[in-house]
């Protein structure tokens, strides 16, 4: 599907979140896969994205070795110039780009403007690390509203940064950062795509877990590092009161029942 981007009248209904790793970015299919997932919602889809490998090689062109706290990026105040190159530069206009060939009128944000993420510090032994704390859904609606995809890069502000700040920017891990648009926009699903089919026990698939069940799994080690972040994710989409979130890869786009599904209540083959 390809040429002219096929524009979608402004249609009411419930919003579906995905969130694409920075692995699954390079594979062909992908703007295809997108454009089918946007037309089948009638344009209400909101794309998050990371792009944690191409940042690790621009910190090691400058000389950087990354290095990541529970799945989570350290990032000093000379990294962030590099995460706006990596992710709001980059990365996001070459997924624009790739979508707009696939015939999706896709528009690319980061979570920088019109402060379209608000964030507060983390933990400070990670630098320039925030927390979700609010989303500007106004500007997704009226972009939902007139048809557009949102490809939003996670790179946030910080809420009530000082006018004379020199980097009022924070570095907002990917998942964190579609779990809180997720939320704020009353979305009906959150997809986490990632490299592998789901949350893996033993070579296997979960198909299924609820929030006591993914702290067990981060608490035994099971689900560590970027696993364990896309699961803390998870379980504060659902608190924001998401009712279905799922992990899985890109085949997990077009059928809901690919991945791990986490929700507050279900009935799997494990009893976590």
């Amino acid at each position: 599907m390809t040429g002219t981007p096929r524009g979608i009248a402004p249609a009411t209904g419930p919003v579906r979140v995905i969130k694409i790793g920075g692995r699954p970015q390079a594979d062909p299919s992908l703007a295809a896969r997108v454009a089918a997932a946007w037309e089948a919602t009638g344009g209400r889809l909101v794309l998050v994205h990371g792009g944690g490998d191409e940042v690790s090689a621009l910190q090691r062109a400058f000389g950087v070795q990354p290095s990541f706290i529970g799945g989570r990026r350290v990032t000093a105040v000379e990294d962030v110039e590099r995460l706006r190159m990596a992710l709001s530069g980059s990365a996001n206009k070459r997924l624009v780009a790739a979508l707009v060939s696939a015939g999706v009128p896709a528009v690319g944000l980061s979570g920088e403007d019109a402060a379209l993420i608000g964030a507060t510090h983390g933990a400070a032994v990670l630098g320039r690390v925030g927390n979700p704390v609010a989303v500007n859904t106004r500007l997704l609606v009226h972009l939902l509203a007139g048809g557009y995809l949102p490809v939003v890069s996670p790179l946030s502000r910080e809420v009530d940064a000082a006018v004379d700040q020199g980097v009022p920017a924070l570095n907002v891990n990917g998942d964190d950062a579609a779990a809180a648009i997720a939320a704020a926009l009353g979305a009906a699903d959150l997809l986490l795509v990632s490299d592998v089919e789901g949350v893996l026990a033993e070579g296997e698939v979960i198909p299924s877990l609820t929030p006591g069940g993914v702290r067990r799994l981060v608490a035994d080690g099971t689900a560590a590092r970027g696993m364990a972040a896309k699961l803390e994710a998870a379980v504060r989409a659902l608190d924001g009161g998401v009712r279905r979130v799922r992990i899985g890869n890109l085949a997990a786009i077009a059928d809901s029942d690919r991945g791990t599904v986490v929700m507050r209540d279900h009935s799997p083959a494990w009893s976590l």
